[in-house]
C-alpha cells in the first residue's frame, strides 16, 4: 500500500524537483513601476533593448498621437508570420501610449495601454493606465474614463471632444478572436514599414524574416499605391479586427481583411444582417459607384452611439479616412 502511494505521488510530481508552475501575472499599480522608460516619464524615452515601432497604416483614434513599443524578455526573439500578428515569446509586453496635441502645440498624455503575454497560460492580458494632470505618472485604471480635451487635428484645426478611455472589457472586445485576446497592430505586413523588420532581424529581435516579406499599403501614399489598395488597407486596420472570422462582428458576414476577395463579404450590394437603425434607411453595405447610398460610409460619417463605426475608439469622424473610402466606393463600377 505504501509503495502504491509513493508511486502515485511521484506520478503527480510531488516529492520531485519539478519546478512549480509560474504564478499568474499581476499588473503593477503605476506605469513607472515597470522601468520601461528613463528620465521624465512623459518623454517616453525607452530603456535599452526596448523596441519602438511604427505602423504603415495606423488605427484612427480621435487624431491621437500614438507611441508604440515592444518589450521582449531577455534573450528571446519574435518569430515572423506571413499573416496575422508576429509570434511573440511569453513575457512580452506591447505598449501603446495615447496623447493629443493641444492648442499650444504641446503633447498631452491621456492613457497608456499594456498587453502582456502571461507565461502562466500563454494568454495575453490587458491593462490601461491613466495619466495624471501633472503629466508625471500614469496609474492602473480598469473602469474607463471620459476626458474633455481640445486638440489640433492633422490639419492643425482646433477640435473639442470628450475622449473615451476604454475600460478593460472594451479592450477585450476589439482584441478578441475566437474568444482569445490577441494584439491587433503589430502584424508583420503593417510593421513592414521603414525597414523595421530588417532592423529587428539584424539585431536578433526577429527570426524567420523571408527575403520578400509582404507589406500592407500605406493609406496616405498615393504615389506607390492605388486608391483601392489604400482604401482596403484603411478598412483592414480600422475595421477588420472585428469584421473577420472569429471577430466581434463575425455574425455580420461583412469581412474587411485586406486579403478578402469575395464581393459579398466585402459588402458589395450586401444587405446588412444586424445594423438595425444604424443602417440609416439604406439597403446595402456598399453600393458600387454610390458612396452616399452605402451603409459603410453612413456609419463612418456618424458619431451617434449605435450608428458610428467603429463603435469604439473614436468620438470624432475621421474626415481623411472617410474621404478615402468615399472616393474608392465612388470609383467602383456600377452593377448592371
Amino acid at each position: 500500500m505504501r509503495k502504491s502511494i509513493v508511486i502515485l505521488a511521484l506520478w503527480l510530481g510531488f516529492g520531485c524537483n519539478n519546478p512549480p508552475p509560474p504564478a499568474a501575472f499581476a499588473f503593477r499599480e503605476k506605469l513607472s513601476d515597470y522601468g520601461f522608460f528613463t528620465g521624465p516619464l512623459k518623454n517616453l524615452r525607452p530603456a535599452a533593448s526596448i523596441l519602438p515601432y511604427e505602423l504603415g497604416t495606423p488605427l484612427f483614434t480621435d487624431y491621437a498621437v500614438k507611441d508604440r513599443f515592444i518589450v521582449l524578455p531577455a534573450g528571446k526573439a519574435m518569430q515572423y508570420r506571413d499573416s496575422g500578428v508576429l509570434n511573440f515569446p511569453d513575457s512580452t509586453f506591447i505598449i501603446k501610449n495615447f496623447a493629443y496635441t493641444d492648442t499650444l502645440r504641446q503633447k498631452v498624455m491621456i492613457e497608456t495601454r499594456l498587453l502582456f503575454k502571461d507565461p502562466a497560460d500563454q494568454q495575453w492580458k490587458v491593462m490601461n493606465y491613466l495619466w495624471n494632470d501633472e503629466q508625471t505618472e500614469a496609474v492602473k485604471w480598469i473602469t474607463g474614463q471620459r476626458v474633455p480635451i481640445t486638440l489640433l487635428d492633422d490639419h492643425q484645426q482646433r477640435v473639442a471632444t470628450t475622449y473615451q478611455v476604454p475600460n478593460t472589457n472594451d479592450c477585450k472586445r476589439c482584441h478578441s478572436n475566437n474568444g482569445r485576446l490577441l494584439p491587433i497592430g503589430p502584424r508583420a505586413r503593417n510593421v513592414h514599414y521603414n525597414r523595421q523588420l530588417e532592423t529587428w532581424a539584424a539585431n536578433g529581435a526577429l527570426q524567420g524574416l523571408p527575403a520578400q516579406a509582404k507589406a500592407l499599403p500605406v493609406w496616405t501614399d498615393s504615389v506607390q499605391y492605388t486608391l483601392e489598395q489604400r482604401a482596403r488597407a484603411y478598412l483592414d486596420v480600422n475595421c477588420a479586427h472585428c469584421h473577420t472570422k472569429g471577430g466581434d462582428a463575425d455574425n455580420t458576414g461583412l469581412f474587411l481583411e485586406y486579403e478578402q476577395t469575395a464581393p459579398n463579404h466585402l459588402g458589395l450590394l450586401k444587405r446588412p444582417v444586424s445594423a438595425g437603425n444604424g443602417a440609416g434607411g439604406l439597403d446595402f453595405d456598399i453600393v458600387p459607384g454610390h458612396a452616399q447610398q452605402s451603409i459603410l460610409v453612413h456609419r463612418m460619417n456618424s458619431t451617434e452611439p449605435g450608428t458610428a463605426m467603429p463603435e469604439l475608439a473614436r468620438t470624432l469622424v475621421h474626415r481623411e479616412g472617410l474621404a478615402l473610402v468615399t472616393a474608392w466606393i465612388n470609383s467602383l463600377p456600377e452593377e448592371r
